[in-house]
């Protein structure tokens, strides 16, 4: 692998993961909407910004090649359902203040992802991954202990999140078209959504001060961004360093969450993150113990 190229996919890596760890700050500023308007605002801007760059780069005949077949649409259809699940879920969390909650759920998405793997692709599980496994399941068992209740918001973010990356992975799309169609089959929703507030008197896509729109437009540019970069990073990458970059994401979300936001941190839920960051070394090792038999 061509050294240039190789570092060139790191940068678009850490580029990246940087932006989705970026999320919670950015979002925060927009805890006065509420997660289903920033929701709407965000698919609106994304599909016009995505949009925007398809017809730059000329890649509509892509999406009309999608269009013509049924299947794959209806994948990303689904696809859709499960990412819009996702945004929303973490938006709710931002806004809730339960961001070290959602990067413990994007801590879970590896493992969850092994599970499906096994449960929907019929993979067979090695010792270490069964490990791996092992670990995530103690690490729920522990939120479950100290909190009484099963930690929903990391549940549901690792499950919509693990089940968006298998289905888009059964659908050979390029990340600006699957996003644009994505992004446009949650349009209805949101209009009907817009529809049903503005009878209560409640404007979606208005009535916002100048700050509160450009952030809401920004909201929509930085959904794809991080996309754009993270399909340049797997094409110069390997995918195990793809996967060990990963992990930058839910850290700086963990960060942020306890040193700039103040989240509180129970020394019963570090035990779970603790338990979590193990199953991760051991499935990581895993991990390139296939590429490097593969290989």
């Amino acid at each position: 692998m061509n050294p240039k190229n190789q570092l060139a996919g790191i940068g678009f890596g850490l580029l990246a993961y940087g932006m989705w760890g970026f999320f919670p700050l950015f979002f925060h500023q927009l805890r006065h909407v509420s997660p289903m308007d920033v929701l709407s605002n965000r698919a609106v801007w994304a599909c016009l910004f995505v949009g925007i760059l398809l017809t730059l780069n000329r890649g509509w005949g892509k999406v009309l090649t999608i269009l013509k077949t049924p299947r794959q649409f209806a994948m990303l259809a689904l696809a859709a359902l499960l990412v819009g699940s996702n945004w929303l879920i973490f938006l709710w969390a931002v806004l809730g203040q339960q961001v070290v909650a959602s990067s413990l759920g994007y801590f879970l998405t590896p493992l969850v992802n092994v599970l499906l793997g096994m449960l929907v692709l019929k993979e067979r599980l090695n010792h270490l991954e069964w490990l791996s496994v092992a670990f995530a399941i103690a690490a729920i068992g522990n939120e479950v202990l100290t909190l009484g209740q099963l930690p929903w918001i990391s549940l549901l973010l690792a499950a919509t999140f693990g089940t968006y990356g298998l289905v888009r992975k059964q659908v050979p799309v390029d990340a600006l078209s699957g996003l644009w169609l994505e992004t446009l089959v949650m349009l209805p929703l949101c209009g009907f959504y817009a529809l049903w507030q503005a009878q209560h008197g409640h404007q979606v896509f208005a009535a916002h001060d100048m700050t509160t729109t450009g952030l809401l437009i920004g909201a929509g540019v930085l959904t794809a961004l991080p996309l754009i970069a993270f399909a340049a990073a797997t094409q110069r990458l390997a995918l195990v360093t793809v996967g060990m970059l990963m992990y930058i994401n839910p850290t700086m979300q963990f960060f942020t969450a306890v040193q700039l936001l103040g989240e509180p941190m129970q020394a019963s839920r570090l035990v779970s993150f603790a338990l979590i960051w193990a199953g991760l070394l051991v499935f990581s090792i895993a991990a390139w113990r296939k590429y490097r038999k593969a290989a």
